[in-house]
This record gives structure tokens, C-alpha cells and sequence, in this order.
């Protein structure tokens, strides 16, 4: 009779431990997916860039103009990229030695495995996640990154 009581005592204690612990299983998983995603789209975004700025700014078309350089960078990485949580912009800068530097820069919005937006989980932060790069070209001779 001692046994059954002792299995008795303990028999809802797995279903607590699991209750106490999928929570934060359910958050752990959902930082290590939106991590593994956004490191995913930064090496994406990072060979995208470079090509659009070896076409679009390195040699740039008769009479393309610096705004109109960033534009066509933007517009050639979104298309790379095209997803909702993500916001991609290109800003230009010259440089002391007449250089001119273009930096692209990815936003990267958290999501609940791809089913929409979230800023929270279970009370948990999920803060935007940002990464830039920048290159730099020889305005003076065509084609040259520097």
C-alpha cells in the first residue's frame, strides 16, 4: 500500500514541469529562429549590396546622378529580399579625398516563425535587429572599389 500513495503524491508533477517549462522553450526557440533568419538575410543582403553597387554606382549610367545611384541599390537588394519584416535603405557620402561611400543598411523585424510581426513573447523584448555596409568607390576612375 506504500507504493501506490508515493505514485499517487507524484503523479502530476511531469505535467507542472512541463507547463512551467514550454513557455520558455517556446522563447528560446522563437530568438533562435528570428537570430538564424536575420543572419540568413545579412549574408544575402551583404553579396546583394556588393553587386548593386558594382553595377550601379562603380559605373554609373550617363547622366545617373547620386540620388538616383541609391535608388537603383535599394530597389536591386529589395528584390533580393522581399519581405515584409525587413526595411532596406542606401545614403551616400563623399568622402576627404573625394571618394564616394555608400551605406546600406538592413532593419530586421522579429517575427512568431513567419506568422506576423511581434515586439513580444510570453513578456519578452524581441527589439528590431539592424546591420550596415558600407563601400566605398573612386568616382575619378570608373569601376573601382576601393
Amino acid at each position: 500500500m506504500g507504493i501506490t500513495r508515493k505514485r499517487r503524491g507524484q503523479s502530476g508533477q511531469m505535467t507542472i514541469e512541463m507547463a512551467v517549462a514550454m513557455p520558455v522553450l517556446i522563447v528560446v526557440a522563437v530568438i533562435a529562429a528570428n537570430a538564424m533568419t536575420f543572419f540568413a538575410h545579412c549574408a544575402v543582403f551583404d553579396r546583394a549590396v556588393h553587386e548593386a553597387v558594382r553595377v550601379y554606382a562603380a559605373a554609373p549610367a550617363y547622366g545617373q546622378g547620386i540620388g538616383q545611384g541609391c535608388a537603383k541599390i535599394e530597389e536591386a537588394v529589395k528584390s533580393q529580399l522581399d519581405d515584409e519584416n525587413l526595411n532596406i535603405s542606401v545614403s551616400h557620402r563623399t568622402t576627404s579625398l573625394d571618394f564616394d561611400e555608400y551605406t546600406a543598411t538592413i532593419d530586421y523585424y522579429p517575427t512568431l516563425f513567419g506568422l506576423g510581426l511581434r515586439s513580444q513573447v510570453f513578456g519578452v523584448s524581441m527589439p528590431h535587429l539592424s546591420h550596415s555596409t558600407r563601400y566605398v568607390i573612386d568616382s575619378y576612375r570608373a569601376g573601382v572599389i576601393v
